[in-house]
């Protein structure tokens, strides 16, 4: 057997009963149909093309993204190594989409083609790849063979796939569609496909990782996928927002959420990606000039779209965890060139070297420069930059005490005047307090001109207010539904903002529960906001825009009594609102009836005059309709009211009814046993029940055997039948109570005599149940040979035999077999009715002959109890 056929043997597990098994039809993609195919050599991808699979527009992105989040996310995938789970993600991508067929969610490969596509042998892909999946319930794989029985390749179902399919629809996540999956497959091909050259068509190149192979390789893969499905049309990856560790920095924190790693490995993969040269690291400029943000930038994304390639080259080139200066810097700082600034080619290799070791800085925190030992000034030094270090010149000297010409007049013509720094111009020295101090004034500045979404900042009196957000907020749904009114929501507080965004998302829920889908609802808030500007006339024609928002902007404005309706259009369904329209044509039908019945009462009013009748009469209609709908209402809350009387009343009577219940209960548990004078036995014991009980179907046992083995005129004779089986039975409960009592230590039951008197009398009803089933079928088979029975028999036979369609063979096979299973099923009916007739005379012969004697007192048959001899295996162990 050829390895290919050895790889295809391995996993051969049956797929599930919907999917068809046939191999025909799929042969056409198996590998002894693909010998044309051969590998080309790596060649890198471009952006250029209007038809780069890497150009995917906003929503086929998010599209694809929640796909596969979802498909990761999937119990029998979620844990499992990531050669398994890009093998999931690379046959969902190669899966048939639906088309009402035999083969649907169904892929056809084979294992070396897989591993290809995984950048890893065939040895993983059957260990760590398709063996966790098999185990896990995430996949099904099925053997194809060929004409002579050889394997060529696997049949594979994604099962979170197929179960999408067939339970969630359309609307499910994985549920992709032909075009998406197609843009799937593509982009995968162009991040890590291994290339094809098939003859007498284009070829389409290897991946930008298809060299990329061995150990870590689909991990790697995978990274970049989820990166790219991450990364808008800028190129700059998501990053997860929150406090992460400043050894891996936010880049290695965001790759370790998409893998669901550690940040240690999300920072190793990240690293393995930049040396790949597919991601590159960069910070976002700062005013100050120096080092903000951390930032991952995605190249092929940026490249796809056509972004600066001076922009892309010194995201390439720049180094994310190194902390440089700015090249602009003043100072004791040298130019670029010699002291190995960020990006520049004369970089030292010390700083190379520790680039690696000094981790990212989180948002905001101060970045202090990086200090040369000794520089020479290329310019006159500028002493308004406040860093460390300022006014030596080109010495390299260190400064005088701290308190050095501090006690010299500003005001005169002296060194410490002339030099002095600008943070101390105009005011006092160390030690005094002015009113206002400029620093304070310019961190104030700094600080009201900041945009930080909803941090507190310091105000005069030392209390703390809620800064407005400038942006609108950070939640999806949000800011599709403010979009329209983003200038407003700049202009409101932090507080009107809050209340902005709750009214909005309630108005988001309340759709959501008149059966607006979730992903419409933002929409069609944003429409109701744009309407609503419209009539107003425009942004700047509102003067208030909170009570704007809250009082008309947000809110829904029925036309009608359906809820689902606003300005006339239905919210569920988009179109216009049926009642409303029911509402207008009302409305029409009312005044064309005005019209006429004032054309006939007064014909040779004018035009004038009608027209202020018409509309006399349509207020005195509206009037009279207001009228009425404010009695109905009336009407609606108190019969509202009376039911909730009417419910309160009912729970109250419950609650009454529940209490008198448990106080009979107690009263009833209270009683002492009937039989036996046991206290507190509820009237009565356990015991005394199950004697009660055995004794009831004893007499029914005794009755269902009198039924063929006695003569029913006879009374000596049923006494007779019944007395024997009354024997059988006791015969049989002794022997049970001996089977129980034979293994008990003597004395062992003394401590609860009770509880072994309940167990023996447990014991000898189930025995008498299971006797009085054996006696019930026994019954019947007896009953089912009498010659009442014989005879429905063969009539039952002779009229199945005599259908119409067995008259041409009457003998034949077919009828002799029909009859006779209409002959049985006429026997067991027949005795059936034998056996019920019969207990039915029985009972009623039995109840006439014997009558009830009354209730004895226990008390009056204690001296009978005690006097009565107890069996010698139970003496002194059970109480009568």
């Amino acid at each position: 057997m050829s390895a290919g056929a050895a790889s295809a043997t391995v996993l051969d597990v049956p797929l599930p009963e919907d999917v068809d098994n046939s191999v025909d039809e799929l042969r056409a993609g198996l590998p002894g149909q693909r010998t044309a195919l051969r590998s080309v050599p790596a060649s890198e991808q471009t952006g250029d093309r209007s038809e780069n699979p890497l150009r995917l527009g906003r929503r086929m992105r998010l599209r694809l993204r929640d796909a596969l989040q979802a498909l990761l996310a999937d119990p029998s995938i979620a844990g499992q190594p990531d050669v398994a789970r890009l093998a999931a993600v690379v046959l969902y991508a190669k899966s048939r989409a639906p088309k009402g067929g035999k083969y649907d969610n169904v892929t056809s490969i084979w294992v070396a083609e897989l591993g290809r596509w995984m950048g890893v042998g065939e040895s993983t892909v059957h260990r760590r790849g398709l063996a966790p999946l098999k185990k896990s319930g995430g996949l099904r794989t099925e053997v194809v063979p060929d004409a002579q029985g050889h394997p060529t390749g696997l049949r594979c179902l994604v099962m979170p796939l197929w179960n999408a399919r067939k339970g969630g629809g359309a609307g499910h996540p994985l549920a992709l569609s032909k075009v998406e999956l197609a843009t799937l497959l593509h982009l995968i091909e162009a991040l890590f496909g291994h290339g094809w050259a098939p003859e007498g068509k284009e070829p389409t190149p290897p991946g930008l990782l298809a060299a990329r192979k061995g150990r870590g390789a689909a991990t790697d893969r995978l990274g970049l996928l989820l990166m790219v499905l991450n990364t808008g049309s800028s190129g700059w990856l998501q990053l997860r927002g929150g406090s992460v560790k400043k050894r891996e920095g936010r880049g290695a924190a965001t790759m370790a959420r998409l893998l669901g790693c550690s940040p240690a490995g999300g920072k190793k993969v990240l690293a393995r990606l930049t040396e790949a040269g597919v991601a590159a690291h960069g910070r976002k400029g700062t005013g100050t000039g120096m080092d903000g943000r951390g930032r991952v930038m995605v190249l092929p994304v940026a490249r796809a779209y056509g972004r600066d390639l001076a922009v892309v080259e010194a995201a390439q080139s720049s180094e994310a965890v190194f902390s440089a200066r700015p090249a602009g810097a003043g100072g004791d700082l040298a130019p670029a060139v010699e002291a190995g600034a960020l990006g520049a080619s004369g970089e030292s290799e010390a700083e190379r070297a520790s680039e690696a070791e000094i981790p990212a800085r989180s948002t905001g925190a101060e970045l202090h420069t990086v200090h040369a030992s000794v520089v020479t000034p290329v310019v006159p030094p500028r002493l308004d930059c406040g860093f460390s270090g300022e006014g030596r010149g080109g010495e390299g000297r260190r400064p005088e005490r701290v308190c050095v010409r501090e006690d010299q007049d500003v005001d005169g013509e002296t060194a410490a005047a002339g030099t002095g720094s600008p943070v101390a111009a105009g005011g006092p020295l160390r030690g005094e307090k002015p009113k206002e101090s400029p620093v304070d004034e310019r961190v104030e500045k700094r600080a009201a001109g900041a945009g930080a979404g909803g941090r507190p900042k310091a105000v005069g009196g030392g209390k703390a207010q809620q800064q407005r957000r400038v942006g609108l907020p950070a939640d999806l749904g949000l800011r599709v539904a403010l979009g329209p009114v983003s200038w407003l929501w700049a202009g409101l507080s932090g507080w009107q903002q809050d209340q902005v965004a709750a009214a909005a998302k309630a108005e988001l829920s309340q759709m959501a529960g008149l059966g607006v889908a979730a992903e419409r609802a933002p929409r069609l808030l944003a429409d109701r906001l744009t309407g609503r500007l419209e009539e107003t006339g425009g942004e700047a024609l509102i003067k208030k825009p909170f009570g704007w928002l809250i009082g008309r902007g947000l809110v829904r404005r029925p036309s009608c009594s359906d809820r689902r309706c606003d300005d006339g259009t239905r919210l569920d369904t988009g179109g216009e609102c049926g009642n409303c329209g029911n509402v207008v044509h009302l409305r029409r039908a009312r005044r064309a009836r005005t019209v006429a019945e004032i054309d006939r009462e007064l014909p040779h009013l004018g035009d004038d005059e009608r027209r202020r009748v018409l509309e006399e009469r349509l207020r005195e209609h509206a009037a009279a309709e207001a009228q009425d709908l404010v009695w109905r209402q009336e009407q609606a809350r108190a019969e509202k009211a009376r039911r909730a009387a009417v419910r309160a009343a009912d729970q109250e009577r419950a609650k009454d009814e529940r209490a008198a219940a448990a106080a009979a209960e107690t009263v009833r548990q209270a009683l002492a046993c009937e039989d036996c004078g046991q206290q507190q036995a509820g009237g009565l014991c356990e015991a005394c029940g199950y004697r009660r009980r055995t004794e009831t179907l004893t007499v029914e046992t005794g009755l269902l055997a009198a039924t063929w083995a006695a003569v029913l005129d006879d009374r000596d004779d049923i006494d007779a039948v019944t007395a024997g089986v009354r024997a059988s039975l006791e015969a049989d409960i002794k022997h049970t109570q001996r089977e129980f009592l034979d293994p008990v230590q003597p004395g062992e039951l003394d401590t609860d005599p009770t509880g072994a008197a309940a167990v023996l009398a447990f014991a000898a009803l189930q025995t008498v149940e299971a006797a009085l089933s054996d006696y019930r079928s026994n019954a019947l088979e007896r009953l089912g040979r009498t010659e009442e029975a014989e005879a429905e028999a063969r009539r039952a036979f002779l009229t199945e035999q005599g259908r119409r369609w067995f008259r041409h063979n009457p003998t034949g096979a077919d009828a002799i077999a029909a009859a006779t299973k209409a002959a049985a099923t006429a026997r067991e009916r027949a005795a059936e009715y034998l056996l019920t007739t019969r207990l039915k005379q029985l009972r009623e012969q039995t109840a006439a002959r014997t009558e009830q004697a009354p209730a004895v007192p226990w008390t009056d048959r204690l001296p009978e109890l005690a006097a009565r001899p107890l069996h010698t295996d139970t003496a002194g162990a059970v109480i009568a």
